[in-house]
């Protein structure tokens, strides 16, 4: 029996997928999209997990629907969808979300070249370059981000002590610096970050609670930022981030690139208007900047911009048959 059809386009940011989930949206409860997110989770979770893993999907796959805006201000909203889960906010996510939307006229802007998106963790600010129907740039204004956690410390299997920050930038991350039990990102493998990362999270999240202050919703890590140094031009960093069971994202990631600067902000490292050039582990780019000071609950905060391109390269429609053993899919660990 078909339990669900769901008609999705698909594209990457950067190297990183993004399936834009175009019918079968299920009706969601609440007023704001973080209430709606959590109704999402409670009762439509088998959708996630069917379009997002295996056979369906991979372990990097990584998805959005659209629905009506819930706030006056804004344009629509966006709920984001991966193998990791149902996240507050993807940077990545929200480029091609807002690629393929734009280029199939599923959003109509009230001012061209700028929307207002409400998300799970807020409301971000969208600037756009469009031209002949191709959308060739998006610069996201994102949520306030902040440094919860510095120069903490955990004993992690296989590796010893290493010692780590833990930013917000629309996700929480563990950002891991060169030190003597880490030589930088330029010395690992693909294969190193995938075996160390859920130990360090694991290690992490018995040690500490990391929670959101103004959203208890937002709570926990599950993505863990190696750095190191940059091998293209132009960049002042790299990085590859871990999320789910088995993925590296393949964009620089926009929550982790606004991670990234605000625990740099937060020492000196980068200041008011400072641009922050961020490399994945592929070498696509994302270009951030600090547009604004603010606060958290009383934490120092920035306002980070990221900006990158997507593109559209397929359209599928995908059945769920609950007759299908894989209906849910599965991961291979």
């Amino acid at each position: 029996m078909i339990q669900g059809t769901f008609f999705c386009i698909d594209a990457h940011t950067c190297g990183n997928p993004v399936r834009l989930v175009t019918s079968g949206h299920p009706e969601l409860r609440g007023r704001t999209m973080s209430e709606k997110r959590l109704d999402f989770i409670e009762r439509f979770d088998w959708i996630r997990q069917a379009l997002m893993f295996e056979p369906r999907g991979h372990a990097m796959m990584s998805g959005s629907f659209l629905y009506p805006a819930c706030s006056d201000n804004a344009d629509a909203s966006v709920l984001f969808i991966e193998t990791s889960g149902c996240l507050p906010m993807c940077g990545h996510g929200t480029i091609g979300t807002v690629t393929a939307a734009l280029e199939q006229g599923l959003l109509q802007p009230k001012k061209p070249g700028e929307l207002v998106l409400d998300v799970p963790a807020g409301q971000v600010q969208i600037h756009y370059q469009q031209q002949d129907g191709k959308v060739s740039s998006v610069k996201i204004r994102n949520v306030p981000s902040y440094l919860a956690i510095q120069d903490a410390s955990v004993h992690v299997p296989e590796l010893g002590d290493i010692r780590f920050d833990v930013a917000y930038g629309g996700n929480f991350y563990v950002i891991i610096e060169p030190q003597p039990n880490f030589p930088g990102l330029e010395h690992w493998s693909a294969a190193e970050v995938l075996r160390y990362s859920p130990l360090v999270r694991q290690a992490v999240n018995a040690a500490f609670e990391v929670v959101h202050p103004l959203d208890p919703s937002i709570r926990g890590i599950r993505h863990v930022q190696w750095t190191g140094k940059a091998r293209n031009p132009g960049s002042d960093a790299a990085n590859a981030v871990f999320y789910g069971e088995n993925a590296i994202d393949r964009s620089p990631c926009g929550t982790g690139t606004s991670a990234r600067m605000a625990q740099l902000f937060s020492k000196g490292l980068l200041k008011l208007g400072d641009s922050f050039v961020h490399e994945s582990i592929i070498g696509s780019q994302f270009t951030g900047r600090i547009e604004a000071e603010t606060e958290v609950a009383g934490h120092p905060a920035i306002i980070p911009s990221i900006e990158g391109w997507a593109k559209v390269y397929g359209f599928n429609q995908i059945q769920v048959d609950n007759t299908d053993p894989y209906a849910y899919g599965f991961e291979v660990k």
